[in-house]
């Protein structure tokens, strides 16, 4: 699992964590989740990114949900975890135990709230970096967490040799070739917002962590396997078709919809933790309506 092309190519869903009715977590069910992605031929897992509610948990949950994630997939796919925290030292922390746990790679957020300077947030990945010996992505979503990793901070990074990737979330998909440009193959490249993900691998991106994979991973695999054949009139077939739930991916509520969206294709339950709430009225019938609508018309399996 330690080379980059093994682990930074293909699909990767951002797997959700599944709640007890108390509130709790469920472990058994999280496992299922995981273990169905895996058996639908999905590349890798996401653990405790957005989709797997890492700000809403306990330190002590989310350890137990990365073992529960080595247990449930045990090496069938590379496992990555979001480190996803409000200061560098738990970062840290973080970091090392999951690589403890058997996690293969992580996934690199900026401190959650503080909005750093360019020197602070080349500090925080060092940090970061410098406490484990796992590969690293850098996830990069300026709409979601009021930052942008600009080509100055990944040229500071550019001499730390275990960051190694770069989730691009910034809804211009300019961004991809701007990157590639600059940095060439320094960096590997995964596209990580759903409604603009086709562009980016069209543009050199080398793998898609995404959102509504979850709900529909069959389709997400079959979209990734024209793409690696290069036949981009299936690619755009079905990209075509998925587009109205992959537009879901960009909006806040995009837990609630995603996690929605399994419970309907019996994938899981759409309970979430406080303060996200399931969604009601208008908007939950709108997402029930879409995601009714591309079941019954979906092109793979």
């Amino acid at each position: 699992m330690s080379s980059k092309k093994a682990l930074w190519t293909g699909v990767y869903p951002a797997a959700t964590t599944q709640f007890a009715v108390d509130g709790s977590v469920d472990i058994d069910e999280t496992q299922k989740v995981m273990s169905r992605l895996v058996d639908d031929g999905v590349t890798g897992l996401i653990l405790l990114g957005t989709c797997g509610e890492n700000n809403s948990l306990e330190p002590d949950e989310k350890r137990a949900i990365l073992a529960a994630g080595v247990e449930a997939v045990g090496g069938r796919v590379p496992l990555v975890t979001g480190v996803s925290e409000f200061t560098t030292a738990r970062a840290i922390e973080y970091a090392r135990d999951a690589e403890k746990i058997g996690i293969d790679a992580l996934m690199a957020l900026p401190a959650m709230v503080y909005v750093p300077t360019e020197e602070e947030l080349a500090a925080h990945f060092k940090a970061i970096a410098s406490a484990t010996s796992l590969p690293i992505m850098l996830y990069n979503n300026p709409p979601a967490y009021r930052v942008s990793i600009s080509f100055a901070v990944l040229e500071e990074l550019a001499a730390v040799d275990n960051i190694v990737a770069v989730k691009e979330s910034a809804p211009d998909p300019r961004r991809f070739t701007d990157l590639i440009n600059r940095f060439g193959d320094r960096y590997q490249v995964m596209a990580g917002l759903d409604d603009v993900a086709l562009e980016g691998m069209m543009l050199g991106a080398s793998g898609w962590v995404s959102g509504l994979t979850s709900a529909f991973p069959q389709e997400s695999v079959a979209l990734m396997a024209a793409v690696e054949a290069g036949d981009w009139i299936e690619a755009r077939r079905i990209y075509r078709w998925f587009m109205p739930l992959l537009h879901l991916d960009a909006e806040h509520d995009l837990v609630q919809s995603i996690k929605l969206a399994e419970q309907i294709m019996g994938r899981g339950s759409e309970r979430v933790r406080m303060p996200r709430m399931p969604l009601t009225g208008e908007r939950r019938a709108q997402v029930i309506a879409m995601v009714e609508e591309c079941a019954r018309t979906r092109p793979a399996g």
